[in-house]
Order: C-alpha cells, then structure tokens, then sequence
C-alpha cells in the first residue's frame, strides 16, 4: 500500500486551505433533518459552476437497466480524443448521502473524470432516500454496471478496461460494486477510485470526533444521511453491517481490483478511507492512499474554486489514468 498521508495529530495539523475555507464560508451547506431532505437538496443544487468554464464534451443521457431494472437514467460522456474506440470506461456514482445530489450537481465531476482519465464515464442517476433507502440505490448502480458491461463495445468502450468510482455516498457504491462484481465472477473491473467512502461504517472512528463540527460534514449532515438511508438499522456495531453498505465486512477483500482512496484530513470519513486502505492492503490488493492534509469532505466537487482541491483531485485522476491505460499511452 502506498500511504501518502500526512502524519498529523488534531493539534498539530493544518488548517483548512485558505482559499477552499473562503469559498466554503462564502456558501455554507449545513442542514439537519429537521430542515427536511428537500431543503438539502436545493442547497446541494445551488452550488454548481458556470457552464462557461466547463470542458466542451460529447455527451448523451440514456436510460439503462439490466433484468428487472429497466429504468435507471445515466449520462454518458465522451473524452476529448480524437478516436471514440476503445476507450477505457469508468461507471461513475455521485455522493450525497445517498439522499441529496443527481447528474446535474456533478456534471463537472464526470467531465473532470472524462478528461482527467482520458475514459468514457457512465454517470448514473441511481434513485435517492429517504423516498428510496438501502438497498434500492445500490440495485440501481449494480443494474447499471451490468449494463456498461454488455453495452462498453457499443459506447465505443473497451470491456476489458472498466472501472468503477465515486465520490463519499458514491465512493461508497462504488467499492460496493466491486466487490459484487467479484462475488458475482463479474463484471472484471480493473480499477475503482474511491474519494472519502464510506466503507467501513465505523462511526467511533476518531475522525467523527475530531471532525464533527467540519464543514459540508459534520454532525448534523451524518444524522439526516444516515436516517433517511439506513432507517431503523442499528449502526453501533460496525462488523454487523451487510456488506451492501460495508463492503469491509467480506470475508475476504482478496481479489478485489487496484484502488486508490482519497480522504482529507478535516471530515469525518478519514479514519473510514484509511481503515479500509488497510484492509485492502492486507489481503493483497495494490492500494493507494492519499490523505490530504488541508482538505475537507467533498473537495473534488470544488476542484475548480481551489487550486488545492485541484491537486488533490488530479492526484487521484492520474492513478485512475494510469491504471485504464497502462501502456503509458493516450487515446489520441
């Protein structure tokens, strides 16, 4: 495992990045559950980038399914390479808590995937709690990767060279959805980028205390997700948890594909990236792990206000690049 963590301790680490905690001060997200899923989710809308500044790609919405799920919308978009054949493909599941954000609040991040990966990129629309809790979001994601799987020749795609990611909920889809697709002997994945996940479920984790008060994650925000998802489960005990919302809990995390996890230092879900990299690591698969250290939750969703979140985001982008094409070479 490859730890490019920063070794820091509440009282010593740094602070959040200047220019990342002036935009978050300028447009705070904070609700709660009284504030009803509704309010969250227009202030999750609200805050998107001008279409202006974004990369000009080749995009089209479809409806997906596979078996009994036919309905599930995703947004396909194409890298800016030259030749549309044998690209790499990376199915990808937007954060929000499973309950908040769609294809429109992380238009941007499927394009940054687009063009940081040099891959087509499978945005999907999975359905939202609390109107749909756990499991229905991860049948819709495993439905829609079964049907990149069939379809990837037909995008254009290369079915050998499927990858999954995500980011927080979606990071959390995203690892599930690997190890499903072991489990179920497909589809072969080569490589899931997972951005501050939550695949653990260990809310005693140091990081939800240290963090509890972080901005766009903090106590309030974790209470309303975890409600409006997991109604009625008991979360007290981590290692009970079913491995569709703790994929940590497999009997064995051998065999999964390469991964790279990116955490940030100042959310709550830092120990949880970090817990599972370990894990990882254990049983084998190649992992990278990236804490950074004047971060905080969501920071690739603001990659274009921050030019720390851009690192930070590119960091993970160049690994995922690297593993679809692992010649060295581009699609050009």
């Amino acid at each position: 495992m490859t730890d490019t963590s920063a070794s820091t301790t509440p009282g010593q680490r740094p602070d959040i990045d200047p220019i990342l905690k002036m935009v978050l001060d300028a447009v705070p997200l904070e609700f709660t559950i009284a504030d009803g899923v509704d309010v969250a989710r227009e202030k999750f809308r609200a805050v998107k980038p001008p279409p202006e500044i974004l990369p000009d790609l080749r995009i089209e919405a479809r409806v997906v399914g596979h078996g009994d799920l036919t309905d599930v919308p995703v947004r396909i978009y194409w890298p800016p390479v030259d030749q549309h054949a044998h690209l790499p493909v990376v199915v990808f599941f937007h954060g929000g808590g499973w309950c908040i954000g769609d294809l429109d609040t992380h238009d941007h991040v499927a394009r940054a995937h687009a063009v940081g990966a040099e891959a087509i990129v499978v945005s999907v629309d999975y359905r939202l709690a609390p109107e749909h809790p756990f499991p229905e979001g991860v049948e819709d994601a495993w439905a829609a990767l079964q049907w990149v799987a069939d379809h990837a020749t037909e995008l254009g795609g290369d079915p050998a060279r499927i990858a999954v990611a995500g980011d927080s909920a979606g990071g959390n889809l995203a690892g599930v959805m690997a190890l499903r697709a072991r489990d179920a002997g497909g589809p072969p994945l080569a490589f899931q980028l997972l951005w501050y996940p939550v695949v653990v479920g260990d809310l005693s984790a140091p990081s939800f205390t240290e963090n509890a008060d972080a901005p766009i994650l903090n106590r309030d925000v974790t209470t309303a997700f975890l409600t409006w998802y997991l109604p009625g489960m008991d979360m007290t005990d981590p290692a009970a948890l079913p491995t569709d919302l703790a994929p940590a809990n497999a009997a064995t995390l051998a065999g999964l594909p390469p991964a790279y996890i990116g955490t940030a230092e100042h959310d709550p879900l830092r120990d949880d990236g970090g817990r599972y990299a370990e894990l990882l690591g254990a049983a084998g698969v190649p992992v990278q792990l990236s804490n950074e250290p004047t971060m905080v939750h969501g920071f690739v969703s603001l990659a274009l206000v921050a030019p720390a979140a851009a690192e930070a985001t590119q960091r993970g982008l160049a690994a995922l690049r690297a593993a679809l094409h692992p010649a060295g070479g581009d699609a050009r």
